[in-house]
């Protein structure tokens, strides 16, 4: 990424900013005024809002003398803090940054940079100065490992352990996670730390804060613990089996419920560091709470935080290196759902995440601008899972999970749009489809034929012949480069493993033999396998040797430009080796003030490692042992000579075994060379007769040539002449030129300075009302201060009587609510009597009800009987007057009677 990537204006203005920013730089560097303090402050603030790191880190000239004035600047033990600040703050931005954090290590000594500030504050603990730098240099140097010769770190070390047991809980949790990062794998560190006075304080210290209430110390004092005592008696005692399952339950709950993400990374640190020990790693297996610990943890994968599921795919991946966890882990993902459940949780309990193998593939598949670690973890954990199942039972519960699998990751081998033009992406690409590659190799190596003839199947020979030419057309681009070697070996190496597959799957695939055999003749294979015959890794030579046996008996195939480049790789090689070992192992800090280069240059130039490395190659006895070299250097001396010699052991088994292939190589190279020479001698003949006819050529052309060098000679002469009189006139002319720009200038001059003088008088001016200004604002300052003062003593006063009315309130309070109670008791019977009296009223209204319904059918009754009655009174007046006519013609006897009858 360089300023070519912006777009125009954008470039400009980087540019324009990089450019201001150095001549600050040089101005300050000149006159250390509060002035130039300033404006370097503000191009500074400036260079930080455009978000350039990766201009600033391109390796270019303008953005590396500018971090290399900057880093001196803020070396300076008397630069001012507030712009030591402003620069820390800028390549703080930087310190998450993978090439950003490599370069300010290795190129910019930024941790020593820190580390010399911390020393000239060391008096000062307390100053934001010292925090901001403990808290940059913890990013920093998170999985780094810091130069244990860089500038001031023994003395940073010492102000670690002595102030871990500061009042302020900021700079303990700093100094801990500082101290975690610098013991963490680093032996020279460790050793340095053991061999200090105080060391047995510092461990009680650290055992003290194992009680801490913060969980995030706890994790760092584990972390020190681990890496200075885990061999030792101390850390036997702390780590024994009855503690052990105590730390394991802590590193779960905080992996698992979180304590923040820099707690969480740590927690997963110090496990992957303890699965290290094969003590540890058997108490972890024993561990009664694994399989629900697992279950929530594989939960975790569905978090939606990259950084976070990348971490727990590293703490998979470590767990995957002790073959029963790795079961266990393989298990849990490729089980069918409906049996993921935790075996020792409650009814009910599921486990956090119901599908991990799904979120597993979600990350191996995320988008190549993503943070790297991602996918590359996922694809690693995805690879120990197939390599546990080549060798077990598993094979054919992975067969659907390979499928859904296969679907995804075969589309991460495809050419991706976005590598145009942009070689970080196409370094990501590369390493994601080269461990693509290892998991589909690691799939075919399977007992379960399904598997194979899935691979078969959904792979295509035209996803890997684009995968090749590709790669190829890039690296053939970067061979003429130094500075992208590592890339065009990265290229190299995925090309291999992709004709490795294609090689396994030939057999399957009629075209895939047909591609793959035109491929291993194209020239540009050259490069990549040239490459990988002269790696340090035996892995790359052993796959390279592979491709060459199937290639070598191929007609094209270019052997001998093959010998050519191999030669070229091994030269290169060793003047690289050369340069190394005469450059000094110590180096001198090179960004820091003059006052840190006198204190390094004493101790770095007097006692080297290369000096100790003669002295043990001459036999000399050392007996005047100087206090300044430590035994950590001598073991790191000895580690550099057994690695080196266990390097070459290998190197020369693997020449034996590429010895008897280049001899059946030197007879077919001898056979090349008669059939090249036969006809390098025919093609002599034809040049011998080009020859003859050139030379009567040459002879007509002489003849031509000898008339036109006399016509030469006279024109030479006219020209001379006219261009002395030129001469001349000229000399006058720019004469006449300078003395019109000397006059030019001093009037320049003359109305610049005469405007200076107007603006410094302007300037003078202000500043004196300014100053009157602030001693007006001081004074009524005070004045306020003295008021506030008294205000808050009267303040206090109400405070407290307004306490005592508060207890007061509360007594009558207590009171109130005691009556509350009996109020609330007597409503409640209150309540009861009033539903009891609703139950009977029901009971009233409804007997009502009832009797009126009653009453007026007996009303209905009344009136159709008085109807009837009427009815009938009408026919007995009727029968009465038939009566009385009867009687009337009887006799009077029977007329009583009537009569009787009718009364009755």
């Amino acid at each position: 990424f360089t300023l070519k990537h912006l777009n125009g204006n954008q470039a400009m203005d980087v540019s324009t900013c990089l450019k201001s920013l150095l001549l600050a730089i040089r101005q300050y560097r000149n006159n250390r005024s509060a002035l130039n303090a300033a404006q370097l402050q503000k191009h500074i603030e400036d260079v930080s809002g455009l978000r350039c790191g990766g201009v600033l880190f391109s390796g270019q000239v303008l953005p590396s003398e500018c971090l290399s004035g900057l880093m001196e600047v803020a070396g300076d033990p008397n630069s001012s803090h507030t712009l030591t600040g402003t620069i820390i703050s800028l390549l703080a931005q930087f310190a998450s940054d993978g090439e950003a954090k490599e370069a300010l290590h290795s190129s910019y000594n930024f941790t020593g940079t820190l580390a010399g500030i911390i020393y000239c504050n060391r008096t000062t603990p307390e100053e934001p100065l010292v925090l901001q730098c403990l808290n940059v240099l913890q990013r920093l140097t998170y999985s780094v490992r810091t130069r244990h010769c860089a500038s001031h770190i023994h003395e940073l070390i010492s102000f670690l352990m002595e102030h871990v047991q500061s009042n302020n809980d900021d700079i303990v949790k700093a100094c801990l996670g500082l101290m975690a990062n610098l013991c963490r794998h680093d032996i020279s560190v460790q050793s340095h730390i053991k061999s200090q006075n105080n060391v047995k304080a510092f461990y009680r210290a650290l055992i003290n804060f194992l009680g801490h209430n913060c969980l995030t110390v706890v994790v760092f004092a584990l972390s020190i613990l681990s890496s200075l005592t885990l061999n030792e008696e101390v850390g036997q005692k702390l780590f024994n089996a009855k503690n052990i399952h105590q730390t394991f339950q802590l590193i779960f709950n905080i992996t698992v419920n979180g304590d923040g993400t820099l707690t969480r990374n740590y927690a997963v640190d110090l496990l992957v560091d303890l699965l290290k020990n094969p003590k540890i790693a058997d108490y972890l297996t024993k561990y009664k709470h694994l399989s629900v610990c697992l279950s929530e943890v594989l939960g975790l994968l569905h978090s939606k935080d990259p950084d976070a599921a990348s971490k727990v795919m590293e703490l998979l991946v470590s767990l995957c290196s002790v073959p029963i966890l790795r079961k266990l882990v393989c298990e849990a993902v490729l089980r069918p759902p409906a049996a993921r459940l935790q075996p020792g949780a409650r009814k009910g309990v599921q486990t956090r995440g119901s599908e991990p193998s799904l979120a597993l593939v979600h990350w191996a598949t995320s988008p190549l601008d993503g943070p790297e670690q991602c996918y590359t973890q996922a694809l690693s954990l995805l690879a120990e899972l197939f390599e546990e199942v080549i060798d077990s039972s598993l094979s054919s519960s992975a067969q659907s999970f390979a499928e859904m699998l296969l679907q995804e990751v075969l589309v991460l081998m495809q050419s991706p749009d976005s590598t145009e033009g942009t070689e970080q992406l196409l370094k990501k690409h590369c390493l994601r489809a080269g461990r693509v590659v290892d998991l589909l190799l690691d799939i075919l190596k399977t007992k379960c034929d399904s598997l194979r003839l899935l691979v078969s199947q959904r792979l295509s020979p035209e996803v890997c012949i684009s995968q090749v030419e590709l790669l190829l057309s890039y690296s053939q681009d970067l061979t003429g480069s130094t500075s992208n070697y590592h890339l065009s070996q990265v290229c190299s190496e995925v090309v291999l493993k992709t004709l490795e597959l294609m090689s396994h799957l030939r057999q399957q695939m009629p075209d895939m033999e047909t591609s793959f055999y035109r491929i291993l003749q194209d020239q540009r294979m050259v490069t990549p396998l040239s490459l990988a015959l002269t790696s340090n890794c035996r892995e790359h030579v052993q796959v390279a040797l592979r491709i060459l046996f199937e290639a070598a008996p191929l007609p094209d195939f270019p052997s001998v430009i093959l010998g050519d480049s191999i030669a070229a790789n091994n030269a290169y090689r060793q003047r690289e080796a050369g340069l190394s070992v005469r450059s000094p192992a110590i180096e001198d800090v090179t960004f820091t003030g003059k006052s840190f280069h006198a204190a390094h240059a004493e101790s770095g130039s007097a006692y080297s490692i290369d000096s100790l490395i003669e002295k043990l190659q001459n036999g000399a006895e050392v007996q005047d042992k100087v206090k300044d070299v430590h035994m950590s250097e001598i073991i790191d001396v000895y580690e550099q000579k057994l690695s080196a010699l266990a390097c070459k052991e290998s190197r020369l088994q693997d020449l034996l075994e590429a010895k008897a292939l280049a001899l059946s190589q030197a007879d077919r190279l001898i056979a090349q060379y008669r059939c090249q020479r036969a006809q390098a001698e025919a093609e002599a003949r034809k040049l011998a007769s080009l020859l003859k006819d050139t030379e009567r050529k040459k002879e007509d052309l002489q003849s031509v040539l000898s008339e036109q060098l006399l016509e030469m000679e006279r024109l030479k002469s006219d020209s001379q002449q006219l261009l002395e009189h030129n001469g001349r006139l000229q000399a006058v002319a720019d004469q006449h030129q300078e003395l019109k720009g000397t006059y030019n200038q001093l009037l320049c001059r003359y109305d610049k300075s005469e405007g200076m003088l107007k603006e410094l008088q302007a300037a003078h001016i202000s500043l004196t009302q300014q100053a009157e200004s602030l001693k007006k604002t001081n004074e009524g300052l005070k004045m306020q201060q003295e008021r506030t003062l008294a205000e808050v003593a009267e303040k206090e006063k109400q405070i407290k009587g307004l306490k005592s009315d508060v207890l007061e309130k509360e007594r009558n309070l207590a009171g109130l609510q005691n009556e509350l109670r009996s109020q609330n008791e007597q409503i409640h019977e209150l309540e009861e009597n009033v539903t009891i009296l609703r139950k009977e009223l029901n009971k009233t209204e409804q007997a009502r009800k009832e009797t009126s319904i009653k009453a007026s059918s007996l009303e209905l009754q009344k009136s159709l009987i008085e109807a009837k009655l009427g009815k009938m009174e009408e026919e007995l007046g009727k029968h009465a007057q038939m009566i009385q006519m009867i009687h009337s013609l009887s006799s009077g006897k029977l007329k009583g009677d009537v009569t009787a009858n009718l009364s009755l």
